[in-house]
């Protein structure tokens, strides 16, 4: 099943993944080069490796990168829903706590992907991505899209 979101760039099928949260069938959104796999239940997202990155890249090619990186490499905080497996390694992932508000994030171990549970990935790209104005707005094509890909949700 496909269905078109707003543009050539912005298709939506369904996916083999089963969400990490809720554990209903995802559906891969692709956008320019860039595919995640969004639960439309829970409104969960899985970036595999180097996607996010991507994501930002497409809209500011001096993007936030470095930011994505230092995630990664964030310690081990205490599991607030229980360890999660990837869904790529099938290993134990870590939950990380980022940002200001806290926002716990679950990275896979071998590097594989991110996970955000819903409204993770908004409270994120509003800490990571720079913008000349004070209000933390997420620049208007990454907001345009989340917009159409989530429905508003965020």
């Amino acid at each position: 099943m496909l269905r078109q979101l707003g543009g050539q760039d912005e298709i939506a099928e369904c996916a083999g993944m089963i969400c990490l949260n809720c554990k209903q069938d995802m559906i891969v959104v692709e956008y320019h080069d860039v595919e995640l796999d969004y639960c439309t239940n829970c409104e969960g997202v899985w970036f595999d490796a180097g996607e996010l990155e991507l994501l930002l890249q497409s809209v500011d090619p001096a993007g936030p990168e470095q930011a994505v990186k230092d995630m990664l490499r964030l310690p081990e905080v205490k599991p607030s829903h229980g360890h999660r497996k990837c869904p790529i390694c099938n290993q134990h992932m870590k939950e990380v706590a980022t940002g200001e508000p806290v926002t716990h994030v679950d990275v896979c171990r071998q590097g594989d992907g991110l996970w955000f549970d819903g409204g993770e990935l908004h409270q994120i790209l509003r800490q990571m991505v720079q913008t000349p104005s004070a209000t933390g707005a997420i620049p208007q094509p990454i907001a345009t899209f989340l917009g159409e890909v989530f429905e508003g949700k965020e």
